[in-house]
């Protein structure tokens, strides 16, 4: 079997030696391409893990290896884009994006370089704003800028933290359907933190879904069984997105609890495989081997 592109192996995280931990025997891959959303509530460490991953802290145990290598600090190979966009001010749409190619290309003149940045300003459609600033852009082209800049330096991996989680429901909706046309376009790898379960269905191939903390773990893998040509309009007509949907809401509201309390006397520390779209009832797949857990 062909190894994952990104292995995460029995993370665990400790900010005090007396404490317990935030999340332990966290463990899981993604696969090249693959757009994964992580779901659970405030406290279980979600944030922390993105950040384990893109290199911004180290975990108290465990590894996590991305294309063969470790990860061992911040890298150009993996785009971030926070809920606060994080734009400098002082630069325009265009000189942003710019900024990021140079840092990636920085033997590039500045003409090559800003050409190279129009494309991507293009791809999330905002040409014509080239040269505005952050303080004339509202909040959903500022998020585009800040998702233009991170796929600019050709990442081979996206981080995202809640993205879209400032934005109104329409200008939500448009910055989504961006996305999903530049990963379909870019064949991108994403992990994604979301805290909206119909974003996380039209989004993801698989949905990690972690229970509550301390000794926060991923619990279930939800493989999403809808057609990859879902869309906002059409997905909801699907009888599978009320099937994966009422399983993802049940996890929130009632087992991610259970499964905290539980936690210390139970002895599976690998996540389950679940494809609640394919029946009328949750298909559970327990794992007992790490393959099994990223199938």
């Amino acid at each position: 079997m062909e190894a994952a592109f990104l292995t995460v192996e029995n993370l665990n995280k400790r900010y005090s030696e007396t404490g317990p931990p935030v999340f332990d025997h966290v463990s899981f891959g993604i696969n090249k391409g693959e757009f994964v959303c992580i779901i659970g509530h405030s406290g279980c460490g979600k944030t922390t893990i993105l950040n384990v991953l893109a290199g911004l802290e180290e975990p108290t145990e465990g590894v996590v290896i991305m294309d063969q290598r470790e990860v061992k600090g911040p890298s150009l190979d993996r785009g971030v884009v926070f809920q606060s966009h994080a734009l400098m001010p002082w630069f325009t749409v265009l000189g942003n994006v710019t900024f990021a190619v140079r840092s990636r290309w920085p033997d590039w003149n500045r003409k090559k370089a800003e050409a190279y940045a129009q494309r991507f300003i293009e791809m999330v459609g905002l040409k014509g704003a080239e040269h505005k600033k952050p303080s004339e852009l509202s909040g959903g082209m500022k998020q585009r800028v800040g998702i233009a800049r991170a796929f600019s330096i050709e990442p081979k991996m996206l981080l995202m933290d809640e993205p879209f989680g400032a934005l109104d429901a329409l200008t939500r909706g448009v910055v989504q359907d961006e996305l999903l046309k530049i990963c379909s376009a870019t064949n991108q790898t994403v992990f994604m933190i979301t805290h909206d379960v119909d974003e996380a269905i039209l989004l993801a191939d698989k949905i990690f879904l972690m229970s509550n903390g301390p000794r926060a773990r991923i619990a279930e893998i939800v493989v999403n069984t809808m057609p990859k040509s879902r869309t906002r309009e059409t997905m909801h007509h699907d009888p599978q997105f009320y099937r994966i949907r009422n399983h993802l809401v049940d996890f929130l509201v009632n087992r991610s609890k259970r499964i905290q309390t539980e936690s210390e006397s139970s002895q599976q520390t690998m996540p389950l495989v679940v494809r609640p779209g394919m029946e009328e009832g949750s298909m559970t797949l327990p794992s007992s081997s790490f393959s099994q857990a990223i199938a």
